[in-house]
C-alpha cells in the first residue's frame, strides 16, 4: 500500500489540476530557499501557483487528467499552474531565470489552454507580457481608431449642415 503522505500529495495535486487549462513543468534545482520563496510570491501575484512534488506523483496526477509529460519529468521538477494569466506566469518564470546566472527555473514543457507545447512556445508567451498589459494596449488601439472615426463623422456632419444652409 502506498504511504499516506504520498496519497495525500497525489490527492492535492489532482485537486489543484482540476479545471486548470495552463501549466508549466520547470526544473527548480539550484534555487536557494530565498529565491524559491520569491519565485512563489511572484507567481502568486500573477494568479499562479508553484507546486513541488515527486515526479512520480506529478506524472500520475497528469496522466489521470489525460496529459502525458513523462518526457519532461526527468530530474527535479515542479508544476507551475496558471489560473488567471498564463503569459504573466510565464514572464515571472522567465524573469526569475534571467535574474540568476544558472538560468533557473528552466522550463521543460507546458500545457497552454488545452494544448501541450514545447519550451519555445512558453518563451514566446513570456515575451508577450501580462494579460493586463495586452488588454491596455488593445484598449489604446481601439480608442485611437474610435477617436478618428468620430472626427470623420463630425466633419461629415458639418459638411452636410453647410450644404443644407446654402441650399
Amino acid at each position: 500500500m502506498a504511504n499516506e503522505k504520498n496519497q495525500q500529495t497525489f490527492s492535492n495535486l489532482k485537486d489543484s489540476l482540476s479545471g486548470i487549462e495552463t501549466f508549466y513543468v520547470v526544473d527548480y534545482q539550484g534555487l536557494t530557499a530565498g529565491q524559491l520563496s520569491k519565485l512563489r510570491k511572484d507567481i502568486r501575484e500573477k494568479g499562479g501557483q508553484l507546486i513541488v512534488a515527486k515526479n512520480t506523483l506529478i506524472n500520475l496526477a497528469l496522466q489521470d487528467g489525460g496529459k502525458d509529460f513523462t518526457d519532461a519529468l526527468k530530474g527535479p521538477s515542479a508544476l507551475v499552474l496558471a489560473q488567471e494569466d498564463p503569459a504573466g506566469v510565464a514572464k515571472a518564470l522567465s524573469d526569475a531565470a534571467k535574474g540568476n546566472d544558472k538560468g533557473i527555473p528552466a522550463i521543460k514543457g507546458g500545457f497552454v489552454e488545452g494544448n501541450k507545447v514545447d519550451v519555445k512556445v512558453v518563451e514566446r508567451l513570456a515575451s508577450l507580457g501580462s494579460k493586463t498589459t495586452l488588454q491596455a494596449e488593445l484598449v489604446g488601439v481601439l480608442s485611437a481608431h474610435l477617436s478618428n472615426f468620430v472626427g470623420i463623422l463630425e466633419a461629415y456632419k458639418e459638411k452636410l449642415e453647410g450644404e443644407g444652409q446654402s441650399a
